[in-house]
């Protein structure tokens, strides 16, 4: 009986020292651009999903292609794409993720935003109603 218990208190004090790794708090950076990005036939569009283009990811050895693909919508988020971002001569890549809240930060839920890109023209009359820009 002695036995087994020291031999489950050797197990239980070696899988406490395992440590697990923090990958999800480490940003990935490359000292190396990502190509540029391929062009993709977008399919016809899905009732309540959103179209995430493809984008390079890196696999540890370089940088390898992702097709894009419909993802479920979630109400009340929006969904910010996976990009890479040079700083300091290093590229930086952010995951796709959704989001809570508004893109636009202006306090309104973009699902009942009445002038999403803030250019003074309501969404409904608004050709483009996410570009800030009226052209």
């Amino acid at each position: 009986m002695m036995r087994k218990i020291l031999l489950a208190a050797t197990i239980a004090a070696s899988l406490g020292s395992i440590a697990t790794p923090a990958a999800a708090a480490v940003d990935v950076y490359v000292e190396i651009a990502p190509p540029p990005l391929r062009v993709e036939r977008v399919p016809s569009p899905r009732y309540g999903h959103e179209w995430v283009p493809g984008h390079w990811s890196w696999n540890g050895h370089r940088h390898v292609w992702v097709r894009g693909v419909w993802v479920a919508e979630r109400r009340g988020y929006w969904y910010a794409h996976p990009r890479w971002e040079e700083r300091d001569g290093r590229w930086y890549h952010s995951r796709g993720a959704w989001r809570r809240g508004d893109r636009d930060r202006d306090g309104v839920p973009n699902y009942r935003d009445r002038d999403r890109d803030g250019d003074g023209v309501p969404n409904r009359d608004d050709r483009r109603p996410d570009n800030p820009r009226r052209y």
